[in-house]
């Protein structure tokens, strides 16, 4: 399943800067991931300072 960033996100894009598909955009100060794009590597999860992407 996709991983989504939930309300723990910061705002800080370190996880949009590690996403290899750039499904990662940022929306009203908090970034969102578009699930269709997503190919599950983690990357993202792996990136953040606050564990805010989790797998659905």
């Amino acid at each position: 399943m996709a991983y989504q960033i939930d309300s723990s996100c910061i705002g800080c894009g370190a996880c949009a800067a590690e996403c290899p598909t750039n499904c990662i955009v940022e929306d009203g100060g908090v970034y969102k991931i578009n699930e269709a794009d997503c190919i599950e590597c983690g990357s993202c999860a792996g990136a953040c300072p606050v564990g805010a992407p989790k797998q659905a």
